[in-house]
């Protein structure tokens, strides 16, 4: 076809791209992000050398709804990953099964425009024994849940094999020798690095395994990570997320990690191996010669609690779900020297999936859904000094039955409020006075016409942006796993139940 001629013909000329996920990270914990107690000091120097986003968010509080969403430009009302995939049931699935399958994503859409497309690191979206659609080489490990950053089960283009040492370096080699491969070729590549690192759950970050970074914060005080008791809203997650659990995975955690200093301290030993992964990667493309021609960006699947507000871990660590800042906020940092000036810092409200259409639109490739409205908007006018960010400066997220708007002076958590036997209220926070979001406004009259404003906003946001089907306000379903399954049923009846696919097309 004559259009897919150009395109290929065209490739040369375009970026090559590096994208770096970490797993379960928000933006306090690094040094560029002005944490004092962490060792980040590669990407200080990326922050430095390109653009830091200030108020960078995720669409979700879990990884693989994350990851959907990066992939695809798509909300999980409209892609259907509302939940982490639960990889202890995997022999229940479908061959070959991958969450996105059907969809247009971002590896695919490259490779069709001449792309060499590469995955090294955690996958999280369905079977990592086989190769989602539109990745030509593909290493990843067995757990999406991570258990371990040590003795992985690997799969390389199709071979499995067991690895002892630590996945960060695993996959930061695994990387470094794919670009090696491509630096002579007379096409750009997209290497997408998925870290496992710094996760933050149990057992990988109570595991005594001591890393090269561990010994950094042997006596580190961590007073950078608040000490508060337990909420009643973790303590009733964790009670649903054990009852309906079905064994296999430790949420004791949730009670048992905040304040937990080896926990802690593991955790921050972690985020410096991922940074040194960082440094090794911008080393290998200054080695290669290929640094500027390479859009470079770093960022997290989603935000982590730490111990904030009362609880640890994801925004569904709680009930009802949260999105507070420490669960919701990520790390996002672009590098591109031809485009992007040094050292900037942006206030724009962005979230990472945001960055499906910035990196579309850096290879001049459509980034549309079919029918469905694309929620993702690109960042590369911002990104290159040319205007302001397009829309409205706000950032809509979900976590199954919480639905949030953000702007730079409110959040506001909208709750579905019809499963019999749930009473769960909204919350309405002004972050500008009250950035720790600790006092509740929701209920004052004196805000009413504000809740009711951005309660407005949200209700046309999601309107526009659902697939009937993955609408679970309006009795859609999930892909593979919900960890509201009792009160979806509550809702919508005992025969609500997770699927594989939608029937319908996209």
């Amino acid at each position: 076809m004559p259009e897919e001629k150009t395109l290929l013909m065209n490739s040369r000329a375009r970026p090559n791209i590096v994208l770096i996920f970490t797993d379960n990270q928000q933006a306090s914990t690094l040094g560029c992000y002005g944490n004092s107690e962490i060792h980040t000091p590669n990407l200080d120097r990326m922050a430095g050398e390109g653009m830091l986003f200030e108020n960078a968010y995720c669409p979700n509080g879990f990884c693989s709804p994350c990851r959907a969403s990066v992939m695809t430009g798509l909300l999980p009302s409209q892609h259907g990953v509302h939940s982490w995939i639960d990889d202890r049931n995997a022999q229940q699935w479908p061959a070959n099964w991958h969450a996105l399958d059907g969809l247009r994503t971002l590896p695919a859409t490259l490779q069709s425009a001449g792309y060499k497309t590469a995955l090294s690191g955690k996958y999280h979206l369905g079977d990592p024994t086989t190769k989602m659609a539109g990745f030509d080489y593909w290493c990843t490990m067995a757990d999406g849940h991570v258990r371990s950053f040590y003795r992985n089960r690997i799969t390389e283009n199709g071979n499995n094999y067991d690895h002892e040492g630590h996945t960060v370096d695993f996959f930061t080699e695994k990387g470094i020798s794919f670009m090696e491969q491509q630096a002579g070729a007379d096409h750009p590549f997209f290497l997408y690095l998925p870290y496992p690192a710094p996760y933050g759950h149990w057992p990988a970050t109570k595991e005594t395994d001591r890393c090269r970074y561990s010994e950094l914060y042997d006596n580190c005080p961590m007073q950078t990570i608040p000490r508060e008791g337990l909420s009643k809203a973790s303590v009733d997650g964790f009670l649903m997320r054990q009852q309906h659990s079905g064994g296999g995975l430790d949420y004791s955690l949730i009670l048992r990690a905040p304040n937990d200093m080896p926990t802690l301290r593991n955790y921050y030993a972690q985020i410096s191996m991922v940074d040194d992964g960082v440094g090794q990667i911008m080393a290998a493309l200054d080695r290669l010669g290929i640094s500027d021609n390479t859009l470079l960006l770093f960022t997290s699947d989603h935000g982590l609690s730490l111990g904030h507000h009362g609880f640890w871990g994801h925004g569904s660590a709680t009930f009802p779900s949260n999105l507070h800042q420490a669960a919701h906020s990520v790390p996002l940092i672009v590098k591109h020297t031809p485009s992007v000036k040094a050292g900037t810092r942006s206030e724009a409200m962005v979230s990472n999936m945001d960055l499906y259409s910035t990196i579309l639109d850096y290879t001049s490739l459509p980034d549309e859904q079919g029918e469905m409205p694309v929620a993702s908007r690109t960042l590369k006018p911002l990104l290159t000094g040319q205007q302001d960010l397009p829309g409205d400066d706000v950032v809509y997220s979900e976590q199954e039955e919480t639905r949030v708007v953000r702007t730079r002076k409110w959040a506001y958590f909208k709750r579905f409020s019809n499963a019999p036997g749930h009473t769960i209220g909204n919350e309405l926070y002004d972050v500008e006075n009250d950035p720790g979001e600790q006092t509740d406004l929701s209920t004052d009259p004196d805000y009413a016409d504000i809740r009711n404003q951005l309660d407005n906003m949200l209700c046309s946001y999601f309107d526009k942006h659902v697939r009937a089907a993955a609408d679970l306000w309006s009795g859609g379903t999930v892909l593979q796993h919900s960890e509201r399954k009792s009160f979806w049923q509550d809702a919508w009846g005992s025969d609500w139940q997770p699927v594989y696919h939608y029937q319908q097309s996209v």
